[in-house]
C-alpha cells in the first residue's frame, strides 16, 4: 500500500512511518523540515509540505491513496489544528485523494462518569487548550464529506515496547483493571497502520490502550 504521512518528524509520525516499513508499505514521509527526519529505507521517500496550505497538502498528497496525519501543533499555536483540518480537506479535495486517517483527541475521549477527559481534575491544566484544539478540529473532519478515520490514543502514552497486543474502543477511554489508561508509541503505531490495512473504522473514531 502507498501512503503518505504528514508529521512524521514527530514522535508518533516516525512510529507510524516505522511501522508502515516493517510491515512492507511504501512510505512518502511529508515534513516541514527535511532534515529533521532521520530515516533512510529503500520505501521511504521523503517530502516538503507545509500543511496549513492545501496547494502545498495537494502536491505531496496527490497519486497517494492513503494519508495519515500525527501533525502536531507547536506550544501556543493549539490551533493550528484547526488549520490544518482545513487544508488536509482542502488539499485532499484538489488532489482527488478521499482516504484520510487523523491521529489526536486523547483528551475528548468520555470517561465512566460520561465527561470528556480533558474536563475531569486529573486532566493536565497546561494540556487543556491542546485537547480542546484536537476536539474542534475533530468535529472539522466528523463535518467533511471525507472517508476519515480518527484514532485518539489513551490518556498515558509514552515510548515502550512493542507487543501487538491491546484493547480497542469507540469514544470511550479504555482503562485497566487498576483505572489505568496507556499504551506504547510503538503499540499505538501498530493500531493505526491495522486500520491502514483493515479499514474497520471509515467515517469513525476509535481508541486503542491495554
Amino acid at each position: 500500500m502507498d501512503v503518505v504521512v504528514l508529521g512524521a518528524s514527530g514522535t508518533l509520525g516516525k512510529a507510524i512511518v516505522q511501522e508502515a516499513l516493517k510491515r512492507k508499505h511504501e512510505v512518502t514521509a511529508a515534513v516541514r523540515h527535511p532534515d529533521s527526519l532521520q530515516i533512510e529505507h529503500e520505501r521511504l521517500q521523503i517530502a516538503t509540505v507545509d500543511i496549513l496550505n492545501p496547494s502545498s497538502v495537494a502536491a505531496v498528497v496527490g497519486g497517494h491513496g492513503e494519508v495519515i496525519s500525527a501533525f502536531g501543533p507547536d506550544s501556543g499555536r493549539e490551533n493550528d489544528l484547526l488549520g490544518a483540518a482545513d487544508s488536509l480537506l482542502e488539499g485532499m479535495r484538489i488532489a482527488g485523494v478521499e482516504r484520510l486517517m487523523i491521529v489526536g483527541g486523547a483528551g475528548s475521549l468520555k470517561t465512566e462518569s460520561g465527561e470528556w477527559l480533558m474536563d475531569t481534575a486529573e486532566f493536565p491544566e497546561e494540556l487543556r487548550p491542546l485537547a480542546a484544539a484536537h476536539a474542534n478540529a475533530y468535529e472539522i473532519y466528523r463535518g467533511s464529506a471525507l472517508d476519515y478515520t480518527y484514532i485518539s490514543p489513551p490518556a498515558v502514552i509514552v515510548p515502550g515496547r512493542r507487543t501487538g497486543m491491546f484493547r480497542i474502543g469507540l469514544d470511550r477511554l479504555i482503562v485497566d483493571e487498576n483505572g489505568e489508561s496507556s499504551i506504547s508509541v510503538e503499540d499505538f503505531a501498530v493500531a493505526v497502520i491495522d486500520e491502514l490495512e483493515e479499514g474497520n473504522f471509515s467515517r469513525e473514531r476509535f481508541t486503542v490502550a491495554y
